[in-house]
């Protein structure tokens, strides 16, 4: 009797059995035509790599253990010793260490670029600069990167752009469908959805790049393992709701945390005031994602009795859950900025950074309303 699943199964396998030599031969001969061994591919890295690659619209996509992992890999794809970078300044902190400390081993440099001055490279670019590293929405301000204009900017002084999509989704923003090279994503977050997973994807625009970013997958051993892969699979599925749900809610927090004494300022593009607001509202296709920052005084008494009074909002240095959690870009993303970056970036001591989750809305406006009493 042929067994057929509905869902694809969890292959749960570090090697694959061929049958004899001619079945080796095959599969040297016809890449793509059954597997070997995990590092190289499996059934279910495989199928969520496809899945994303889908959502995005892209040529190709991998999938690896981790957001940092996908970063890596997008990075390795278009550098070299010898090579220069160019990054955002308002950049997740892991992205700014992994260049500042590992890549700059390898011999690739960086220069971080002002958020002011994006769209005017000219002056920070190289001989050998070969990209631009920026996020659709940056973290942990929220500043909106339009990425036409700043795809057709790196374009012209011959830059592909690199940018990571995490906050925005492929249900907000498709930014290969903008002109960005490579798109990627820690899949630990909204793909996932569920704060069970670790794992990141690497999406490109061209079948060359997928290429390479398969072979940089497989030699440094960035597979994901089956099971996170799977998981991540059916996390998947929900996110064209769960996405909605989530810009939904974190509207509603951030119109009413505006209103509140103790709030200095909220971050949120969803807001009219937001510098960015016009832009995420059509980069974002009226949704403005989950993610905002508020700023309360700059004292660390006060972020404490904040975070121990709430109970909705726990203190968990990562997002995109389906509960909502809160984090502290200057002790956790951020920590290992100077203070001189953290300052210019606005990271101060009162910065708190609130991921909403999509639970019943009216239960956490009453436990921030609680918490900040």
């Amino acid at each position: 009797m042929e067994i057929i699943p509905k869902i694809t199964p969890i292959y749960q396998t570090s090697v694959f059995k061929f049958e004899d030599l001619n079945e080796l031969e095959l599969y040297f001969g016809e890449p793509g035509s059954r597997y070997l061994y995990s590092r190289n591919g499996n059934p279910n890295s495989d199928e969520l790599a496809e899945a994303v690659n889908r959502l995005e619209g892209g040529a190709g996509a991998i999938a690896t253990g981790s957001g940092m992992a996908a970063i890596f890999a997008a990075l390795l794809a278009c550098c070299q010793a010898g090579d220069h970078v160019l990054c955002a300044a308002d950049i997740y902190g892991g992205s700014s260490s992994l260049l500042n400390n590992e890549l700059s081993r390898m011999g690739i440099a960086v220069t971080y670029v002002p958020f002011e001055q994006l769209y005017d490279l000219k002056q920070f670019v190289q001989p050998t600069t070969r990209l631009l590293l920026a996020e659709t929405m940056s973290n942990p301000l929220l500043r909106v990167a339009d990425l036409r204009r700043l795809a057709t900017e790196c374009h012209q002084l011959g830059l592909k752009l690199v940018v990571d999509n995490t906050f925005a989704t492929p249900m907000l923003t498709k930014p290969l469908t903008l002109g960005v090279d490579i798109v990627l994503h820690s899949v630990t977050k909204y793909i996932a959805g569920h704060s069970d997973v670790t794992a990141g994807a690497v999406v490109a625009a061209d079948p060359e790049t997928a290429a390479r970013l398969k072979q940089i997958g497989v030699l440094y051993g960035l597979t994901l393992s089956p099971m996170e892969s799977w998981l991540a699979m059916r996390g998947l599925k929900t996110l064209h709701l769960r996405m909605p749900a989530h810009s939904h809610n974190a509207l509603a927090i951030a119109e009413f945390l505006q209103e509140q004494p103790g709030v200095r300022a909220v971050y949120y593009p969803g807001l009219p005031d937001h510098p960015q607001h016009a832009l995420a509202k059509e980069q974002g296709h009226g949704l403005f994602g989950g993610m905002m920052s508020v700023l309360l005084a700059d004292d660390a008494a006060v972020v404490n009795r904040f975070m121990q009074r709430s109970q909705r909002f726990p203190f968990a240095p990562s997002l995109a859950g389906v509960d909502s959690s809160l984090s502290y870009p200057l002790g956790t993303s951020h920590r290992y900025l100077t203070p001189e970056q953290q300052a210019d970036l606005g990271i101060t001591v009162g910065l708190v950074r609130l991921s909403v989750g999509i639970e019943p809305v009216e239960e956490l406006l009453a436990d921030l309303q609680q918490a900040l009493r």
